[in-house]
C-alpha cells in the first residue's frame, strides 16, 4: 500500500475535505467524531510502521500551518492514529468513552472519567495527539511513581508514530533536565515541573544582570548543542492526570525555591527558650488557638508573659519579633501531632502532605516552624531554608498556553476550576453501568467504638470471601487499626504513604480473597485493584471510608476503588464524634451523636446531612484560603513576574 493510497482511503481525508465540508464537519459533536476516528483507525491497522509515521508528518504540517488540535479533521487523524499505536504495542482498544474524554482534553477542558474507566490511556492519546504540533507536551502526575509508570507505557507507542517521551529527573543539574524538555512529550510531577520553572526564571534574573561584554563571552562559550541557557522551551501544552487532586488540592501550598543547608540553626537557642515557655502557657488565658484555621495568637496577658523578667530571650540570635518564635513553638506543640503532619525518619522532620498522606524528604515548613517542630521533638535543630523564588500553583498552571486533564472527581470544584484554570468540566459517561452499592453511613460517639465496628465488619466481609480495603485519613489512626485487627489474628497490608512500585503492587493485589488492605487517605492512587475471580463471584470489593475528609471529593475518591467498569463491589463510611472534621468544623454535632449514642457506642440516627453541611464549610474554608493566597502572589509583583 502507498502512502498516497493510505491517505485517499480515509474517510473525510483532510486532502479532500472541501471547505464547504469542513463548514459542515466542524459542528459534529464529539460523540458524532467518533465513528470517524474508529473508521479511520480500522484504515491504518493495515499499514506500515512507515506509513503511520508519514500520517504523522502530515498532520505535523498542517498543526505548523496553524491548524488547532481541536480541529475536528485533526483530531479524528490524530487520534486514530495513537489508537492504533495503543493497540500495537500495549493491545489496548480505546473505548468509546475514552476517546470522548481525549476530545474534551484536545479542547481544552477537564474530562471527569470515573475511576477504572482508563484514565492513564486517555491521558496519554491526548498527548500524543497534542505533541504532534511540535512543541512539547507536559504529562503532570500528583507523584513520583505515576510519572515513571506512565513514561514506561507511553514510549513504545510514541516511538512507533515517530514521537519521543522522556521522564523529568528529580534532584539533577540542570544541564541534565533539558533533553527532557526536548523531547515530545515529558512525564513527570507537578512539583518538579513547577520547581523547573522558578529556576528557569532566576537563570534569566542572573543573564539580564550581566553586561555586554559578559553576555557575549558567555554566548561564545556555548556550544550548538546548548544554546538555550532554560532547562523548558516553553509552556505549550499540559496534561494534568488526577487534575482535581492536582489542580485543587495541592494549590493550598505554593511552589517555592529555596536552598539551605543541614547546619545547626543560628537562632536554635531561641527555638530552645520558645519551647520551654510554650510549655508553661495558658491556654485561653496567655494564648487562643483556632484549630480549623491553624492559628494561634497570644493574649495581651501571654505577651506580657513572654517578656517577664524570668524570660531569658537570647536577643543577638533573634532574625524576627520574639513573639513569633513563641507562637511558632505553641503550633509545633497545639496543632501539629507526630504521624499526621510530620514523621521523623533519621532525625529529621519530613512533612506529611494533607491531601494525599505522601511523605515529602525535601519540603520543609516555612517561617520557623520547621525549627519550632524539631524543637518539640528534641531534635538537631537545622538552619532555615532561604526561600529565593516562589509562586502559587494556581498562577504557575495558568502560564500554560493551553491545560488540560482527567479526573474521576472534578463534580463539585467546576467553579473552582473555571474561576482559577479557566476549565470547563465535561462529564464523560459510564462505559457499562454501575453496581456499586454504597450503604447507609454509621455514627459513633468514640473512635474505639469505631474501631470495633470495623473489626467487627471486615470479618464478616472476610466470611464471605470478598477482598477489603480501608481507608484511614491519617498514619496513627491506620496503625491502630491494623493492631485491632492483629490482636483478632487478622492479617493486613499496611500502606501508609510512601508512592513506590511497592506500594503500588500491594494495593494491585488489594482484590485477592479475604484479603484486607490498610491505606492512609489516597495511598495507592493510579493503581487498578484486580479482582480475583472468586472475589468477584462473592460480590466484590467493599470499601471501608474509616473518617470523613475535609472535602468530599476525596470519600468519592476512595469509594471509587470498587465496583469498576461493571464489577460489583460496595462501600461504606463511618464517623464518630471524635473525628478530626467533626473536632475541627463541627464541634456542635458532638454532643447530638452523645445524646444518641447506644450503649454500645453505636448511634441509631442518620447525620449524614450534617456532616455533608460540615465537609462544605471546611472545603469554602480552603478555598478562601486558595484564592487569598492567589491574590497575595498576584499583588506581591514576585520575581515571576518581573522576569517574565
Amino acid at each position: 500500500m502507498s502512502d498516497s493510497t493510505l491517505t485517499t482511503k480515509r474517510p473525510q481525508s483532510r486532502a479532500t475535505l472541501h471547505p464547504a465540508a469542513l463548514n459542515r464537519f466542524s459542528q459534529t459533536t464529539s460523540a458524532q467524531l467518533i465513528p470517524h476516528v474508529r473508521a479511520l483507525s480500522e484504515s491504518l491497522q493495515s499499514a506500515s510502521e512507515a506509513q503511520l509515521r508519514n500520517e504523522v508528518d502530515l498532520i505535523r504540517r498542517e498543526m505548523a500551518r496553524g491548524q488547532s488540535p481541536s480541529e475536528p479533521h485533526v483530531l479524528i487523524s490524530g487520534l486514530a492514529l495513537a489508537a492504533e499505536a495503543l493497540r500495537r504495542t500495549v493491545s489496548v482498544t480505546l473505548y468509546d468513552v475514552q476517546l470522548l474524554a481525549t476530545i474534551a482534553m484536545a479542547r481544552n477542558c477537564i474530562a471527569q472519567m470515573q475511576t477504572g474507566e482508563g484514565k492513564t490511556f486517555v491521558a496519554l492519546t491526548a498527548a500524543l495527539h497534542l505533541s504532534f504540533i511540535g512543541r512539547g507536551v507536559h504529562v503532570i502526575t500528583s507523584n513520583v511513581y505515576l510519572a515513571e509508570r506512565d513514561h514506561n507505557l507511553a514510549t513504545k507507542a510514541a516511538c512507533l508514530l515517530g514521537a519521543s517521551v522522556a521522564l523529568l529527573p528529580e534532584r539533577v543539574d540542570a544541564a541534565k533536565k533539558a533533553p527532557s524538555y526536548d523531547a515530545d512529550v515529558t512525564y513527570g510531577t507537578a512539583h518538579e515541573f513547577g520547581l523547573d520553572y522558578l529556576r528557569d526564571q532566576l537563570t534569566l534574573r542572573q543573564q539580564s544582570r550581566l553586561r555586554p561584554d559578559e553576555k557575549l563571552l558567555g554566548s561564545l562559550r556555548h556550544d550548538a548543542t546548548s544554546r538555550r541557557i532554560t532547562m523548558q522551551r516553553g509552556l505549550a501544552y499540559a496534561v494534568v492526570d488526577d487534575a482535581d487532586s492536582v489542580l485543587i488540592d495541592a494549590a493550598g501550598s505554593p511552589l517555592v525555591l529555596s536552598f539551605g543547608s543541614n547546619d545547626r540553626a543560628p537562632d536554635a537557642d531561641v527555638h530552645l527558650t520558645a519551647k520551654a515557655l510554650a510549655e508553661v502557657l495558658q491556654p485561653d488565658v496567655e494564648f487562643v488557638v483556632e484549630p480549623s484555621s491553624g492559628r494561634v495568637a497570644l493574649t495581651e496577658s501571654g505577651v506580657q508573659r513572654c517578656h517577664a523578667d524570668d524570660v531569658a530571650i537570647p536577643v543577638l540570635q533573634l532574625v524576627r519579633p520574639w513573639t513569633e518564635y513563641v507562637q511558632q513553638a505553641l503550633r509545633a506543640k497545639v496543632l501539629f501531632r507526630r504521624g499526621v503532619h510530620y514523621v521523623i525518619r533519621k532525625d529529621e522532620v519530613q512533612i506529611v502532605d494533607e491531601t494525599t498522606e505522601k511523605i515529602f524528604e525535601d519540603r520543609s515548613s516555612q517561617d520557623g516552624l520547621h525549627q519550632a517542630i524539631e524543637a518539640s521533638q528534641d531534635l538537631p535543630i537545622t538552619a532555615e531554608k532561604q526561600s529565593v523564588a516562589q509562586v502559587t500553583r494556581q498562577r504557575f498552571f495558568r502560564l500554560y498556553e493551553n491545560l488540560s486533564g482527567v479526573t474521576g472527581t472534578a463534580t463539585g470544584c467546576e467553579q473552582e476550576l473555571s474561576d482559577f484554570y479557566n476549565l470547563t468540566v465535561e462529564e464523560i459517561p459510564l462505559r457499562v453501568p454501575s453496581q456499586r452499592v454504597v450503604l447507609p453511613t454509621r455514627f459513633f460517639v468514640s473512635k474505639a467504638a469505631k474501631i470495633h465496628a470495623i473489626a467487627q465488619d471486615v470479618i464478616l466481609v472476610q466470611q464471605l470471601g470478598r477482598a477489603v480495603l480501608i481507608g484511614t485519613r491519617s498514619i496513627p489512626d491506620s496503625e491502630a487499626l491494623a493492631d485491632r485487627l492483629a490482636s483478632l489474628n487478622i492479617e493486613c497490608q499496611l500502606l501508609n504513604g510512601l508512592q513506590d512500585a511497592a506500594e503500588a503492587d500491594m494495593i494491585s493485589r488489594a482484590g485477592h480473597p479475604r484479603s484486607v488492605t490498610i491505606a492512609t487517605n489516597l495511598a495507592g492512587r493510579g493503581t487498578n485493584i484486580h479482582l480475583d475471580p472468586e472475589v468477584r463471584a462473592n460480590g466484590g470489593l467493599h470499601v471501608i471510608v474509616a473518617e470523613y475528609q475535609k472535602s468530599s471529593r476525596m470519600d468519592r475518591q476512595l469509594i471509587a476503588r470498587c465496583a469498576r467498569q461493571g464489577d460489583p463491589g460496595s462501600a461504606q463510611m463511618y464517623a464518630s464524634a471524635e473525628d478530626i472534621l467533626i473536632a475541627l468544623h463541627g464541634p456542635w454535632l458532638v454532643e447530638s451523636l452523645q445524646r444518641e449514642a447506644e450503649a454500645n457506642g453505636e448511634v441509631d440516627a442518620d447525620f449524614s446531612s450534617q456532616l455533608r453541611r460540615i465537609q462544605a464549610s471546611a472545603e469554602r474554608q480552603r478555598y478562601e484560603s486558595r484564592i487569598n493566597m492567589l491574590r497575595r502572589d498576584i499583588a506581591r509583583n514576585s520575581l515571576l513576574k518581573r522576569v517574565k
